[in-house]
């Protein structure tokens, strides 16, 4: 596994410093995302490029847009149409498809013809294009739109799970999310039922993504958590709440932030004005109109006194200060600043 990088900025370009806060790759890009699966996008001519830890732009073709590499390709987009380049910027699948999706277990959606089906990594038909619409491979089963209903099919494009839905997503392990209407709920790989479609779905919300084995769930404006076997897990109480992580959630009651197990019992009071996700054993929390980290038990290792704070991610966390950028270890001390 590679190191990882950290984003900064230094007057309006960004670039990426390593854990120890020495620049491995100097400001000079007008966009850049975080790092996945060992490759960031950064802004060059207009357009989004890959580009890898050692600083190197995939250049050998120039694309309107390229995705994300999943299983070692990443789709891209020439045009109107699309195909897929590999980790050194090879075109692996010629640009030929109306529409395309990531690889993963092997195969990824693609749409020819104004119908999807689903390739291999030569760009050949595994499953012959026959679908309105379809979502990527996981648990060996894939979500596709027959007519006006979603279903799943196996990795031999038989109907596995009859089109019944209104919508459906990739499966999580065992148990995927459906909707019908307005509500999402839960099924299993046989297609039962393990929670009836019964909880609101949030435009731009991530409905039913499993953290820790816990689902956010909303009924009537309030919060809670559903588990992987479908059973309500914290009933719906809280005004707001975040992910589980290192098996604490952040939940808000009565204006005020604190966190929850998962039993739903409170772990730190609320008692703060905003919350954040706990990583590396420390919270963001928002106290007195300034940003600073907690530990476990709900006491300071970090006081607050940052304009805005980001969760820790390997080892450091970003933080904002006097209008510039910080990043400071678990300890709190800088292990880099904007100039």
């Amino acid at each position: 596994m590679s190191t990882p990088l950290f984003k900064i900025r230094a007057q309006g370009r960004y670039g990426f410093i390593n854990r120890q806060g020495e620049v491995v790759i100097e400001p000079q890009y007008l966009e850049a995302e975080d790092f996945y699966h060992g490759f960031s996008r950064v802004r060059f001519n207009e357009k989004l490029v890959p580009m890898d830890v050692m600083g190197r732009l995939l250049l050998k073709h120039l694309f309107n847009f390229v995705g994300f590499f999943e299983e070692g390709l990443a789709r891209a987009q020439l045009v109107n149409r699309w195909g897929y380049i590999d980790v050194r910027g090879n075109l692996a699948v010629d640009i030929q498809y109306e529409d395309a999706g990531d690889f993963c277990e092997g195969l990824a959606p693609a749409r020819k013809n104004n119908r999807f089906g689903f390739i291999r990594p030569d760009g050949s038909w595994k499953i012959r294009p026959q679908f309105e619409a379809a979502r990527e491979f996981a648990a060996g089963l894939a979500p596709v739109q027959l007519v006006e209903k979603w279903g799943y099919i196996d990795e031999d494009g038989e109907m596995a799970i009859a089109p019944q839905f209104d919508a459906c997503q990739s499966f999580q392990g065992e148990v995927a999310v459906v909707q019908q209407g307005l509500f999402w709920g839960l099924i299993n790989r046989e297609g039962e039922l393990l929670a009836e479609p019964q909880f609101e779905f949030q435009e731009g919300y991530a409905n039913g993504e499993f953290s820790e084995g816990m689902a956010i769930i909303v009924q009537d404006g309030a919060y809670g958590f559903i588990s992987q076997d479908g059973a309500l897990a914290i009933p719906p109480a809280f005004s707001f709440a975040g992910d589980f992580s290192e098996g604490l959630a952040p939940a808000e009651q009565h204006g005020r932030f604190g966190y929850i197990d998962k039993s739903g019992a409170i772990s730190i009071p609320p008692r703060f004005e905003d919350a954040g996700l706990l990583a590396n054993g420390l919270a963001p929390v928002k106290a007195n109109g300034h940003w600073g980290f907690i530990g476990l038990s709900g006491e300071w290792r970090i006081p607050p006194k940052y304009e805005s704070a980001l969760p820790f991610r390997d080892g450091l966390a970003l933080v904002g200060h006097q209008g510039r950028w910080r990043y400071v270890d678990t300890d709190g001390e800088v292990v880099w600043e904007e100039q």
